[in-house]
């Protein structure tokens, strides 16, 4: 069974940074697409940012372009979000996800717990 799970999530000032941290059991990097979405109450979950290991292809919002950065350890099966100079906006409750689609973004995989990023003004 492919279970993310999510972690790395707190409560920062704004301006502060987090890293995320997504292990991704069940389940092989090679050829996938793997990414982070998030998701406020009464919203639709939203692709942040993701990358299709298939073709190299890295896809940012334009809200966190330049300043959240993706990166993945394949051999570890962890997928990462570097982000920094984050915004009160950017508070969400942050979810990974991986399938076998030609990506970049996993719309179709399994999502985990997900973890709470709350920033402060």
């Amino acid at each position: 069974e492919v279970q993310p799970v999510e972690s790395g999530g707190g409560l920062v000032q704004a301006g502060g940074s987090l890293r995320l941290s997504c292990i991704v059991s069940g389940f092989s990097f090679d050829g996938a697409a793997i990414g982070w979405f998030r998701q406020v109450p009464g919203k639709e979950r939203e692709a942040v940012s993701c990358i299709s290991i298939r073709n190299g292809e890295i896809f940012y919002d334009y809200s966190v372009k330049g300043r959240f950065t993706i990166f993945s350890d394949i051999a570890k099966n962890t997928l990462y979000l570097q982000m920094n100079s984050l915004r009160p906006e950017d508070t969400a409750i942050y979810y990974c996800s991986a399938d076998r689609g030609y990506g970049p973004c996993p719309y179709f995989g399994s999502w985990g717990q997900g973890t709470q990023v709350t920033v402060s003004s």
